[in-house]
């Protein structure tokens, strides 16, 4: 089962009290203060699993505490810090502060990691107060509270292409053509009631990740459909790709459909760098004209049918193209300016 939101409790362990002791040793004759400070308590952690792809876990688990610290102890010892508690995400993973709604985290890659909530700090023993004036304090501290949160998890597909398209587009036929995702194909609409993630191989060992969402349809952003619910899947692809089939009766109001779709849920959505391709060719006559649209905001146009597999190579080494210039772009943002040359 896919699960792509959750709301989970977490609580970070408590410290340790510190605690007022004094020596009473053979040899020594004065003694002294010797309580030792509490343990810090476990902190609790998000950390990205490659291996997880949704947050079913945090469905039938929604509360988690880390171990708290323990009290510190005569002759100076100080109390056992508490384990962290690590939480297992998948990559894509956004956390917030359900409360406040602050963005806490985006754990993006591998080695993303994530403080949920941090361990309270151990109370002081009474070591700790000796003075010139107060050679004997009596005074000791508590341990402090760990933190405790109510986190939103919501986890958006990170992949290079998103398919965008109708019910009955043709995304699942071109997804299962073009990789090996099994997803499941039938001849009516909301076949698709999951995102589904495929990988295309090129030659020369290339690839890259596409990803399929239900299908969009009129009033999405009103909560028709299911294609609004799974748009934050598409947020983070590089480039877009508008699946319309060659046989719809008015190819140019599903392209603006879509376009209008996109835009109330996300101007930035509406923004990003898009294709357009005609799906199911084999169902066109021979001698048929190719449909067109006029979508000059469209970086390619493309006409394929994925059951004849035609069209389909010249379209992925496209593809391939936009999501590695895309990762250059990316890259080359992230170099740090270099600096003025210094001048006499």
């Amino acid at each position: 089962m896919f699960l792509d939101h959750a709301v989970i409790e977490v609580a970070a362990g408590n410290g340790g009290d510190g605690v007022s002791a004094f020596r009473r040793e053979s040899g020594v004759p004065h003694g002294g203060p010797s309580g030792g400070d509490g343990g810090k308590g476990g902190d609790v952690l998000l950390r990205v699993d490659p291996n997880l792809s949704t947050l079913l876990d945090f469905r039938y688990h929604q509360h988690y505490r880390a171990e708290s610290g323990q009290h510190g102890e005569g002759s100076n010892r100080t109390g056992r810090s508490g384990s962290d508690l690590v939480l297992n995400v998948p990559p894509g993973t956004v956390v917030r502060d359900v409360e406040t709604g602050e963005l806490l985290a985006e754990l993006l890659s591998v080695d993303d990691e994530a403080v949920g909530a941090r361990g309270g700090d151990g109370g002081r023993g009474n070591a700790q107060f000796a003075t010139a004036t107060n050679q004997a304090p009596r005074r000791c501290e508590p341990g402090w509270e760990g933190e405790r949160r109510r986190m939103e998890l919501e986890l958006k597909l990170i992949a290079d292409v998103g398919l965008v398209g109708e019910p009955n587009a043709g995304k699942s036929t071109f997804l299962a053509a073009v990789s090996k995702a099994t997803p499941k194909i039938a001849d009516y609409p909301f076949t698709t009631l999951k995102p589904n993630l495929g990988v295309a191989q090129l030659s020369d060992s290339r690839s890259f990740v596409v990803a399929d969402i239900p299908g969009i349809i009129e009033g999405a952003h009103e909560g028709k459909g299911l294609g609004l619910q799974f748009l934050r899947h598409i947020e983070r692809t590089r480039t877009l790709a508008y699946l319309i089939p060659a046989d719809a009766l008015n190819p140019q109001d599903e392209y603006e459909r879509l376009r209008t779709e996109l835009r109330s849920h996300s101007e930035d959505l509406a923004e990003k760098a898009h294709c357009v391709i005609f799906t199911k060719a084999d169902l066109l006559p021979p001698d048929w004209p190719a449909p067109e649209v006029d979508a000059e905001e469209a970086w390619g146009h493309f006409v394929i049918s994925s059951v004849a597999r035609r069209g389909l190579d010249p379209l992925l080494e496209a593809l391939w193209a936009r999501a590695a210039r895309a990762v250059t772009e990316e890259r080359t943002a992230e170099e740090p300016a270099e600096p003025d040359a210094w001048r006499p």
